[in-house]
């Protein structure tokens, strides 16, 4: 199971990156949004978005936990 190694939305906000900001500017749609919100898997296109505004690469953000 994919889980996320922080609070994606806070780490965004520490970024500059408000939920308001992330609309407006059309830089992640409202369903990712509320998935990174409720700590659901996101799409590697999104993946990608994340480590581009968090200058960080996919380990930074994600990790694998094995399935019991």
């Amino acid at each position: 199971m994919i889980k996320y190694k922080f609070d994606i939305l806070e780490g965004l906000k520490n970024a500059g990156y408000t939920t308001t900001r992330l609309r407006k500017e059309k830089l992640l749609g409202e369903n990712i949004i509320q998935y990174l919100r409720q700590g659901k898997p996101v799409g590697i296109d999104s993946i990608n978005k994340l480590c581009r505004m968090l200058d960080s690469q996919p380990g930074d953000i994600i990790k694998y936990i094995k399935d019991e």
